[in-house]
């Protein structure tokens, strides 16, 4: 017997089948990958960004959604994901820009302790199974042993965004709702990177990270670092204005983030002598051949006049032609309205079904905010269809 089903076994997902078991329900999660969390595995190849150790306050502001959203990240917010990691067994540590990492850096260590964790508790798990209808009260597989038809008490649907489909977050989802009268906003690629159509001589920096920088995008910056790739431009502090950029903000970066334009400008009116204007550059405000390239991409040539070219230095301008396609962003925007759920991630029109994590249509940047949220919905929509369930019992049984 299954009282409660998840569909999706990515962060979200096992979030929402730990809240039901520990509810004390009979859980089975399914998911259509042969193994779960794929993408969590992958985003945690170079280091898991479980959160950011900052005040709610400001932890809260960088969450694009309604003020329900917010409510449920600030009853599970930063330092709650740390305690619950340390509860998992894996020690945690906060870096010099805020980011909270497990110990063990890696994604795999904390995801065994959690299965293990669930397998504890009574969660069955089922690998490739991909959900393929609702009929009824029935939700239709297809697996490796044909059509199989599970009937919950309540189900929490956790299949993540439109992007990075390979792993399993396709968002074919989005046609079974429809089918069934539940209609979702169109996804928009998020933390993405952008194209830029470089010439030939910025070849040889593909690869280079320029660091440290502000980039701005409209009203919104970021202070970090990016990539310059064949591709365009691509990293931590891009993915952190991208919403504004895929609105048609414009694009500029900040060099030299930590010194004032008259301090730049009155560096670069030291005599030059015979130096090139790249070597004035490099030996006056340090400039690495990256950012020396880029300067020259977007303004060859440089201007003579100091004050002019740390104007420049200060906000180059940078042409791109849109964002990365949706498949290649780390994670989308759009998906399920909020209007269409109730105060526990219930769809309305679909009683007994909830939803959590990058189905919602909300954004966030990386660095933290993206995970911790999908963890603080995941929770959220567990404990909401946990209630329904034991309280429907508790009605059969009076």
């Amino acid at each position: 017997m299954t009282q409660a089903l998840v569909i999706g076994a990515g962060p979200a997902g096992l979030m929402a089948a730990e809240a039901l078991a520990q509810a004390g329900l009979s859980v089975t999660v399914a998911e259509a990958k042969p193994s779960p969390a794929r993408k969590f595995l992958m985003a945690g190849k170079s280091g898991l960004n479980l959160t950011k150790a900052e005040s709610a306050e400001a932890f809260l502001d960088h969450i694009d959604g309604p003020d329900a959203l917010r409510d449920i990240v600030a009853g599970f917010g930063p330092e709650a994901v740390q305690d619950w990691a340390r509860d998992q067994g894996q020690e945690v540590f906060t870096g010099s820009s805020g980011r909270v990492f497990p110990r063990a850096m890696k994604a795999s260590p904390l995801l065994r302790a959690w299965l293990g964790r669930l397998d504890g508790l009574g969660v069955v798990l089922h690998r490739n199974w991909r959900w393929i209808a609702i009929r009824g009260r029935d939700m239709v597989f297809q697996t490796p042993e044909g059509e199989e038809r599970l009937s919950p008490d309540v189900t929490v649907l956790a299949l993540g965004g439109g992007s990075w489909a390979r792993l399993g977050s396709d968002g074919k989802w989005v046609s079974i709702l429809a089918e069934n009268g539940v209609d979702c906003v169109p996804f928009q690629p998020s933390n993405m990177g952008f194209v830029v159509d470089w010439s030939a001589h910025m070849t040889r920096h593909f690869g280079a990270p320029i660091k440290p920088v502000r980039v701005t995008a409209g009203d919104i910056s970021a202070l970090g670092e990016f990539v310059i790739s064949s591709r365009g431009v691509e990293g931590s502090a891009i993915y952190a204005v991208s919403r504004a950029l895929r609105d048609g903000a414009p694009l500029t970066f900040d060099l030299i983030p930590d010194r004032s334009m008259a301090d730049v400008a009155a560096r670069l009116a030291r005599r030059r002598g015979k130096a090139s204007l790249s070597n004035h550059l490099r030996k006056t405000l340090k400039l690495d051949p990256s950012k020396i390239a880029l300067l020259q991409e977007v303004a060859r040539p440089l201007p003579g006049d100091p004050t002019a070219l740390a104007k420049l230095i200060k906000a180059v301008p940078i042409r791109h032609q849109g964002p990365r396609p949706i498949d290649e962003a780390i994670s989308t925007a759009g998906g399920l309205p909020f209007n269409a759920l109730d105060a526990g991630l219930m769809i309305k029109a679909l009683p007994g079904i909830f939803a959590c994590g990058e189905m919602l249509d909300w954004d966030a940047p990386t660095g933290g905010y993206l995970l911790t949220t999908c963890l603080a919905t995941g929770r959220h929509a567990g404990r909401a269809a946990a209630n329904r369930a034991l309280g429907q019992a508790a009605d059969a049984r009076a």
